[in-house]
């Protein structure tokens, strides 16, 4: 893979980062100002984002996606650069919340019994970015010291 198409392809996640970080920042202000969130007809949000599992004792969930997904941004934004450490960090990065995702849809399926849609479009989002760090090479690069 040409370095020009690898950088297109983390440029392209950092975009897809940054709509995530968008979400996340929603949903954590929301949360802190005690509103709920708006899904239409369906009330899997309400559910989803009121429950007991979408905060880590004062903490909302959103918050800690909102800076997961800022340092994927980050280090997608270093990767498409040419750094090599930042290909890893981001892999690693983007492996984690593809775990955190995996379980958090368990809990809305097996335990809520109800699906959150902004949760559900960050999963697709975190699905794309796990298929980007899946396919992009981890090789070294000249750039890192």
């Amino acid at each position: 893979m040409s370095s020009r198409s690898l950088a297109i392809i983390y440029v392209i996640a950092a975009v897809v980062a940054v709509a995530g970080l968008a979400e996340a920042t929603y949903l954590t202000l929301l949360n802190l100002l005690g509103e709920t969130a708006v899904c239409g007809a369906s009330q899997g949000c309400a559910e989803v984002l009121g429950s007991k599992y979408a905060k880590i004792g004062p903490i909302p969930l959103a918050g800690l996606g909102a800076v997961a997904y800022f340092a994927v941004f980050s280090f997608a934004t270093f990767a498409a650069c040419g750094y090599a450490r930042a290909r890893k960090f981001f892999a690693g990065s983007v492996f984690a919340m593809f775990a955190a995702t995996f379980f958090l849809l368990y809990l809305q399926a097996f335990v809520l019994h109800a699906f959150c849609r902004y949760c559900l479009i960050s999963a697709a989002l975190i699905f794309f970015l796990t298929g980007v760090a899946t396919v992009a090479p981890i090789a070294s690069d000249s750039r890192d010291p």
